[in-house]
């Protein structure tokens, strides 16, 4: 008997080879018969007029706190991402002892908008070592499956303490984290992260632990992978410029680490309206690795990144002097003030200032730019700017913002494109053949952005609205291609054998809702959530996880450990 018989739907199993009708049985947390399937099991679901998918991979996100307090595995599991790679652009939670998560969390707080109070209240720190880590989260109970990289800022903070955050490593401080990261890729570590990039930060402004290391710490780190010949290194690059001397160094430098070493070198990239061919360089460069003899993929977004705006959480203004005090008050107030002709004359005047203090670092909001402001009144472009919107209304563009709001009590989010605004070049990067459409930050910038439905984005946006992509196209992309580069053997493919990691949708209905605000963090810290529609089923493992993404009870999720674990 089977445990579970999909039945009557349309499988697209991840290959991008052509759909075609049947069954899906499931035995013992695997897929044992694709085709006609006769016999019964403990549970069926009719997936007549859906697809039948592999489960999503998610490469790039930072759940590494999260899963302590979210079993679930919310946002990214209501929208068909059953696997996530957590510990990204090097912040992990370990190694690091109980006494010293202050410095770990001190990387996090800001860099990834990961609240203290939220870590403090949420997790019962049981380790020290990253080895130590794995054996936790593989205890915890997990709707979804989980591989973890080692952060680069968290083991420079275990060996060195505070003198991470200031100095270059001595010989016996790069002695020490060598020997650590071997041990967590003997452990299962899926690989090693780090960050070179001024955006992130600590609460204070100063780098976090992983920029102050030189390069020549890097490559050593990163050889300890290539002398064991496993592990992924991934970076959240330098500032270089968008040509010259600069830009071509780091380039070198990084495609000699990818060959010299033998591990596989993967990176974020977006375009920009201010350099629209920069990421060109970074495409040929993986191009240009490869025929070296190195491997190096890209990760990429499904449309623009953007920052989430809205009065409840915080707008382009709130560094304004005008602003900061009216921004103080409970909502109720806020909505008071903005109904009051002088004092909301006041403010739009003031909302035209510019100054150093108004730009953001990172995922922060940004000065002003109606043009690259939007109103999210629908889930999926096209939408409309606030500067065209005043232009048609003739008004000031403040008073669009504050007329939107005023409509829903101040609940109305807006949009700050921050990059990958062409979106023809998305799609491009999207298609390239060393691309991978992942890059959620699931579990991070949880007041700031909301990207955990890139998945879906994709589904809805790319495939049924713009028939830019097959069905068969963004399946692959988004399951098989992960689960390849990442190494995660036995998911992203419909296969009899394989684990079944599987989703069931409507894919005329498939499609991310609006965004909201929760409270719902560990200290009541607040988050944005973003949930589907057109999901039937998810399954994990052989269990169904979500029914009409309603949580069954199940947790079925695994800790996905790395192959010198599997060893």
């Amino acid at each position: 008997m089977y445990d579970l018989i999909i039945r009557n739907g349309t499988i697209v199993d991840g290959s991008g080879m052509p759909r075609f009708r049947g069954d899906v049985g499931i035995a013992k947390g695997k897929i044992a018969t694709i085709g006609k399937v006769r016999e019964s099991a403990r549970e069926t679901i009719d997936a007549d007029g859906h697809i039948v998918a592999p489960g999503l991979i998610d490469a790039h996100t930072h759940m590494d706190a999260q899963v302590f307090w979210d079993a679930l595995g919310t946002c990214s599991c209501w929208h068909g991402v059953t696997s996530v790679v957590m510990g990204n652009c090097g912040f992990s939670l370990a190694p690091c002892g109980e006494k010293d998560k202050l410095l770990v969390m001190r990387n996090l707080e800001r860099a990834e908008d990961i609240s203290p109070q939220a870590m403090e209240a949420g997790i019962k720190w049981s380790w020290t070592t990253f080895a130590e880590y794995l054996d936790a989260v593989e205890r915890q109970p997990k709707g979804i499956n989980y591989a973890a990289y080692m952060g680069h800022s968290a083991l420079r903070t275990y060996v060195m303490g505070q003198r991470a955050f200031e100095e270059s490593a001595t010989t016996e401080d790069l002695q020490m984290m060598r020997e650590e990261l071997g041990n967590a890729i003997r452990a299962g570590a899926i690989g090693f992260t780090t960050s070179r990039t001024s955006n992130h930060q600590t609460p204070d402004g100063r780098p976090v632990a992983s920029r102050i290391a030189n390069w020549d710490e890097v490559r050593s780190l990163v050889g300890v992978m290539g002398d064991l010949g496993a592990g992924i290194f991934e970076i959240a690059g330098e500032d270089t410029g968008a040509e010259g001397a600069r830009l071509d160094d780091y380039l070198a430098r990084l495609k000699a680490l990818a060959v010299d070493t033998s591990v596989p070198v993967t990176y974020g990239m977006f375009s920009s309206r201010r350099a629209p061919d920069y990421w060109r360089n970074y495409f040929k460069l993986a191009d240009e690795t490869a025929a070296a003899g190195g491997r190096m993929f890209i990760q990429v977004h499904s449309r623009s990144l953007n920052i989430l705006l809205s009065f409840e959480t915080m707008m382009p203004f709130d560094r304004i002097p005008a602003w900061k005090e009216i921004r103080k008050l409970p909502l109720a107030e806020q909505e008071a003030a903005l109904r009051n002709p002088d004092t909301r004359r006041k403010l739009v005047e003031a909302a035209h200032e510019r100054g150093e203090a108004d730009r953001g670092v990172g995922a922060e909001a940004r000065s002003a730019n109606f043009k690259w402001i939007f109103p999210l009144l629908r889930p999926t472009p096209p939408h409309r700017s606030i500067a065209e919107i005043a232009d048609a209304e003739h008004k000031d563009p403040v008073d669009v913002i504050i007329d939107l709001a005023l409509a829903k009590n101040l609940k109305q989010f807006f949009m700050q494109t921050l990059v990958n605004e062409d979106q023809d070049r998305v799609l491009e990067m999207m298609k390239h053949p060393r691309s991978v459409v992942t890059f959620s930050d699931s579990g991070a910038h949880v007041s700031q952005i909301m990207d955990s439905s890139l998945q879906t984005h994709v589904l809805s946006h790319w495939v049924r609205e713009k028939q830019a992509l097959t069905l068969e196209q963004a399946i692959r992309m988004m399951s098989f291609v992960p689960a390849y580069h990442w190494g995660l053997k036995g998911r992203g493919l419909l296969r009899e054998g394989n684990f079944a990691d599987v989703m069931v949708f409507d894919p005329e209905k498939i499609t991310p809702k609006l965004p909201e605000l929760a409270h719902d963090l560990p200290a009541g810290a607040r988050r944005l959530k973003q949930k589907s529609e057109g999901l039937l089923a998810t399954v994990v493992n052989g269990q169904v996880l979500l029914r009409n993404n309603e949580h069954t009870g199940a947790l079925p999720g695994k800790l996905l450990r790395g192959p010198l674990a599997a060893d």
